[in-house]
C-alpha cells in the first residue's frame, strides 16, 4: 500500500528482452495504456511490471491478456 490514496506504476522493459528501441517502447506504451484503463479500479499499492522474454514474439492481444489477469490479482474482491 502506498500513502497517495490512488495506484501508482513502474515498469522494467529492458532491451536484451524486447530486441530494440522500438519493440521496448512498444511494450512500454502497451503497459501504461492497460494502467491507465484500469487504474480506478485498483487499490492504492504500487504496481511493478517487468517484460520476460516471450513479449518479444508476442502480439498486442496476448499482453493485453496478460495485463488483464495481473490487474484481477491486484483488484480487491
Amino acid at each position: 500500500m502506498n500513502d497517495l490514496g490512488h495506484a501508482r506504476l513502474g515498469m522494467a522493459v529492458g532491451l536484451k528482452v524486447t530486441g530494440n528501441g522500438v519493440r521496448r517502447n512498444r511494450v512500454r506504451r502497451l503497459i501504461r495504456e492497460s494502467f491507465r484503463l484500469h487504474q480506478h479500479e485498483l487499490p492504492a499499492v504500487d504496481v511493478f511490471v517487468t517484460a520476460r522474454n516471450d513479449v518479444r514474439a508476442a502480439p498486442a492481444p496476448a499482453i493485453n491478456e496478460s495485463l488483464e489477469r495481473l490487474w484481477r490479482k491486484i483488484r480487491p474482491s
